[in-house]
């Protein structure tokens, strides 16, 4: 589980980077819904993040630690899934990338953030790249972090 939680530190930074490219290329904002995500679910928890501008730093820095947390804990329990079975690096990636999307898309979409039925094509394609190199960083991070003797399995 260690090594699924660094390899999944190791996607989200990756995560990351894509999409702050995707950020750069097509001069495009970054997303709220981080931001936003945080300040709904400090409000579920009655958590009072403080006077309106340490409240939206708090949430900006919240929405941040949120992804961070999601792909750690995703990599975790990929990790321990994966100490039982070798998948192949393509089945991996899909499977780490699309699961760490339907977590946070399903998410956002619980807490009334966005609805993803309502996206466009660019804006799934900004959400699906950047989940598809979280997935691949991971899965490759997690199986180049196994010992020798098991990555021969």
């Amino acid at each position: 589980m260690v090594d699924g939680a660094i390899a999944g530190a190791v996607g989200t930074a990756a995560l990351n980077v894509v999409s702050y490219l995707d950020m750069v290329v097509r001069a495009r904002p970054a997303s709220s819904a981080p931001d936003e995500t945080a300040g709904r679910l400090a409000s579920a928890a009655h958590v009072d993040l403080g006077p309106e501008q340490q409240a939206t730093n708090r949430r900006s820095g919240l929405g941040a630690l949120l992804g961070y947390a999601t792909g750690i804990a995703a990599g975790a329990a990929f990790g321990f899934l994966a100490a039982r079975r070798r998948l192949p690096l393509p089945l991996a990636a899909g499977l780490l990338g699309s699961g760490v999307m339907a977590t946070t898309d399903g998410s956002i979409a619980a807490l009334g953030v966005s609805n993803p039925r309502t996206w466009r094509r660019s804006d799934w394609v900004s959400d699906i790249v950047p989940h598809l190199a979280y997935g691949m960083a991971t899965a490759a991070t997690l199986r180049r972090l196994r010992s020798p003797s098991r990555r021969g399995r």
